[in-house]
């Protein structure tokens, strides 16, 4: 099931948008889904700083 997706606006180098382009032309992947999974990355990375609660695993 689908998701939904809110619209946001970001700002990003130039040699990251040519960058990204080259990426989609030859994967045919959308831009916005390689910036959706770095933005995975980002909250997986700095997760213990997001509020909620602990699981068992992160007290080890």
């Amino acid at each position: 099931m689908a998701r939904k997706k809110m619209s946001t606006t970001i700002y990003i180098t130039a040699e990251q948008s040519e960058l990204l382009k080259l990426l989609n032309q030859k994967t045919k992947v959308p831009i916005a889904e390689y910036i959706r999974q770095g933005i995975d990355l980002v909250l997986e990375k700095y997760k213990t700083q997001l509020p909620g609660q602990s699981s068992f695993d992160d007290l080890r």
